[in-house]
């Protein structure tokens, strides 16, 4: 007998889902979203003739299998000669980001950062109870107040970054002589061949499900997976959750915390703006902007013009959760809550900020599993939840 399924946004996470369930067959589903297409802030656009995402979408992954399953659908072009640079207004120059020695050496101030770098070893990191302890402890303070202090504040749009308790995703621990790179380096880096980027996957994905947009939920019964559609109730055999787990329950515990994002776009008169193989531009001070983005560096748009991404932190939408444990604790607390055959994936759905593109995709590969085997609830793990989740 076929079965229901509700996936709630159309998001990649959400796009992801309905092709497991086109895959698995024996499956009716309808995906729902308030916004007027499928592919939220992964979605290509277009300006001044150039395609464009909501900020820099490149597909980073550690995953082969979670790459070669995208790749199938949407071919990626690999590439690893990105580079990204931080202007630090203090020293009135840009460094290599993430901190590298090779830039320590030359500052104005390297003295004194060596000398803090060697106290280090003496700093116990493990007892640090949050963000900015732990950073002062990790680089040194004239460090963090060069790189980190500045912009995570505006980042999360807090005051001090002792608000930030929850720090789990940031690149700790890596050797600082050969830059704070990590898993950057050992990961997959790539971007569709496609001219309109991802959204071919969009389309492939969801070509077997029922599409509702424009469209805002209301929820019926829970425990019944009963929801009013464009005035209509209709009820579920299974529900995918892509969007905020407190919007399920109206906020009844406590509403969670997010940071939106504001985008402006300049078109440039020359082909190219930034550097040679420099994708992003951090910014680490009192700028009111974080980062700059050249998308053809991603794109590989062909132009005598070039467009650039300026992002702003804002409280203009969900889209980054706030990295606190009283947040993830409330998301979990909400995520518990649901019944059987009630799924939440993707960055909102488990209210984690180190899920990124590909830990969407693994989510929605590992639902198949479980869907498969006869199914559970709650969030659906990934390689990210399981390194980066504050209770690991």
């Amino acid at each position: 007998m076929t079965k229901t399924v509700l996936i709630i946004g159309a998001g990649i996470a959400g796009c992801a889902a309905s092709h497991q369930f086109s895959r698995l067959g024996g499956f009716k589903t309808t995906i729902i979203d308030s916004a007027p297409v499928i592919g939220a802030g992964v979605r290509t656009d277009w300006y001044g003739g150039h395609p464009f995402t909501f900020g820099p979408r490149y597909f980073l992954t550690q995953n082969q299998k979670v790459f070669d399953y995208f790749n199938q659908i949407v071919p990626l072009r690999v590439w690893d000669e990105h580079e990204y640079l931080t202007y630090v207004e203090k020293d009135q120059r840009f460094y290599t980001y993430p901190i590298h020695m090779g830039d320590i050496r030359h500052m104005p101030d390297a003295d004194k950062i060596l000398i803090e770098l060697d106290k280090r070893i003496n700093k116990n990191l493990s007892d640090a109870s949050n963000f900015e302890e732990y950073w002062s402890k990790a680089v040194g303070q004239t460090l963090y107040d060069k790189f980190i202090d500045g912009y995570n504040k505006k980042m999360w749009q807090v005051d001090s970054n002792k608000e930030i308790d929850f720090y789990s995703w940031s690149p700790k621990g890596v050797d600082l002589e050969t830059g704070m790179r990590g898993a950057w380096n050992s990961a997959i880096c790539a971007y569709p061949y496609a001219y309109n980027g991802y959204n071919n996957f969009f389309d492939i994905s969801t070509s077997e499900c029922e599409i509702i947009l424009n469209t805002s939920l209301e929820v019926i019964n829970i425990e019944k997976k009963k929801f009013k559609i464009q005035n209509l109730e209709r009820q579920f055999d299974i529900v995918v959750n892509t969007i905020s787990p407190d919007l399920l329950f109206n906020q009844d515990e406590g509403a969670l915390n997010y940071i939106g994002r504001d985008i402006e776009k300049i078109i440039f008169p020359s082909e190219y703006v930034l550097p040679k193989n420099v994708f992003f531009l951090y910014y680490s001070g009192k700028e009111s902007y974080t980062r700059i983005v050249e998308y053809k560096k991603l794109t590989k748009h062909k132009s005598n013009t070039s467009l650039l991404g300026i992002e702003y932190p804002s409280k203009n939408g969900r889209h980054y959760p706030v990295p606190t444990k009283k947040g993830y604790n409330l998301a979990g607390n909400y995520i518990e809550r649901l019944p059987d055959n009630f799924y939440s994936i993707g960055r909102a759905g488990s209210y984690l900020y180190a899920i990124d593109m590909d830990d969407c995709v693994e989510q929605a590969l590992n639902l198949y599993d479980i869907v498969k085997s006869g199914g559970s609830k709650g969030m659906v793990e990934c390689n990210a939840i399981k390194k980066f989740s504050p209770k690991n």
